[in-house]
């Protein structure tokens, strides 16, 4: 089983080809193509490579399926006093990749 850890948005990924992925917004539109230098590991039949930071020369390519919104995250402040309540939502930005062949 092949697989690489990718690093994009500050979070690393674990990833396998054909695998789909929800990272943090990417500007790309949908069907677009990226491509990730920041690989730190690579993992196969012949064991395992790891980069020291990254893995020189490994490259990974993704296309964009689509871009959407998280699931709300609620917010709610209350403090011991009258009318002392606050009441927030929150949807972060997301792109859902297809990761191909590496």
């Amino acid at each position: 089983m092949t697989y690489a850890v990718i690093r994009t948005g500050g979070k690393q990924y674990r990833v396998t080809p054909n695998a789909v992925l929800t990272v943090e917004k990417l500007d790309a539109e949908a069907g677009a193509t990226i491509t990730f230098h920041d690989i730190l590991a690579l993992g196969g039949e012949n064991g395992l490579q790891i980069g020291a930071p990254t893995v020189p020369g490994a490259s990974i390519t993704a296309t964009v399926v689509e871009q959407n919104r998280g699931d709300k995250v609620i917010i709610f402040k209350k403090r011991r006093r009258q009318n002392s309540r606050r009441k927030n939502g929150h949807r972060q930005h997301q792109t859902v990749l297809r990761i191909g062949e590496f």
